[in-house]
């Protein structure tokens, strides 16, 4: 057998392993990208850059016990990468774009499209570590052990940003909660 036949077959494990992750979290992962704030425009590049770490993170044998954590991390620095590229070009990233559908009613998606740009404004407006822990928890709903390895800070900050996040996400949206949402 000669180099080149090893090399091949060292790598098909790694496609393999690459090709699964990929697979089943790229949905996510577009998803996420977006809601840490990504612009519709950049979400693409930003796939693949977090697809290249993750390639080169599996090259050096490094796969964590907790796949989808270890991916909302990787996102999370991505997509700070990003924003901090964009404060620098000063493009916006956080537009919200209408989707047309001409199957449902005008006046209804004209208020969705109006409540999804309050709550992107909601969360453009959270410091960037309140934005991840509200954005993993509440639309992506990790667990709360998940959110702090993803951010690699403790549990006890997650839950301290969470509350810190949703006081301010409710303040800007003008609503009233009841108590045991602060407590769940």
């Amino acid at each position: 057998m000669h180099s080149g036949s090893v090399a091949k077959a060292s790598a098909e494990p790694l496609t393999q392993a690459f090709r699964e992750i990929f697979d089943e979290n790229a949905a996510m992962v577009w998803r996420a990208l977006r809601h840490f704030g990504v612009g519709e425009r950049e979400v693409e590049d930003a796939v693949q850059e977090l697809f290249l770490v993750v390639h080169r993170k599996l090259a050096e044998g490094t796969e964590p016990e907790h796949r989808r954590a270890w991916l909302y991390g990787i996102a999370w620095r991505v997509a700070a990468a990003h924003r901090r590229k964009a404060r620098l070009r000063e493009i916006p990233t956080s537009e919200v774009e209408p989707e047309p559908d001409s199957s449902r009613d005008p006046a209804r998606l004209l208020e969705q499209q109006k409540r999804l740009v309050r709550l992107d404004q909601a969360l453009s407006s959270l410091p960037d570590e309140q934005r991840a822990v509200f954005v993993l928890y509440e639309l992506e709903e990790l667990t709360m052990r998940e959110i702090a390895q993803s951010l690699s800070c403790s549990i006890n900050t997650a839950f301290s940003r969470l509350y810190a996040a949703r006081r301010k996400v409710i303040d800007t949206l003008g609503l009233t909660v009841p108590e045991e949402v602060w407590t769940r």
